[in-house]
């Protein structure tokens, strides 16, 4: 009868734990690094990170930092239901020349929380 008690709460403790699991977003980016080539001095450009959400719950993207004040990111702030797409649009003003590399800070309430996206390229 103690056997039978035991197998029966481990049971009902691993039904309770499954049924807890938590759904969450998850991005998949088409691609996480763009490289812009050569571009002209003090034309910007721009690149649109495009992913998918793959995940069980809504993404909400909360903030899209960039390492350094030459560059800037728009986001949609509306949430990205799963299976649906999404962008994020990164802008390098290209005001120094030579070769650059800059990453982009995506802060979300994702499996993986922080990522990071990255541009890089050479100004002539």
């Amino acid at each position: 009868m103690k056997k039978l008690l035991s197998i029966a709460t481990v049971l009902i403790a691993f039904i309770s734990l499954s049924a807890m699991a938590v759904a969450v977003g998850e991005f998949k980016f088409e691609k996480e690094t763009h490289d812009f080539g050569t571009i002209p001095f003090n034309k910007p450009a721009s690149f649109e990170f495009a992913f998918t959400n793959v995940g069980d719950a809504p993404i909400i993207v909360s903030e899209v930092a960039p390492s350094c004040g030459c560059s800037v990111a728009d986001f949609s702030k509306a949430p990205i239901k799963p299976g649906d797409s999404g962008k994020i649009k990164v802008t390098y003003n290209a005001a120094t020349k030579g070769p650059f590399t800059k990453s982009f800070t995506v802060k979300s309430n994702t499996k993986t929380p922080v990522k990071t996206l990255t541009v890089k390229g050479n100004v002539e």
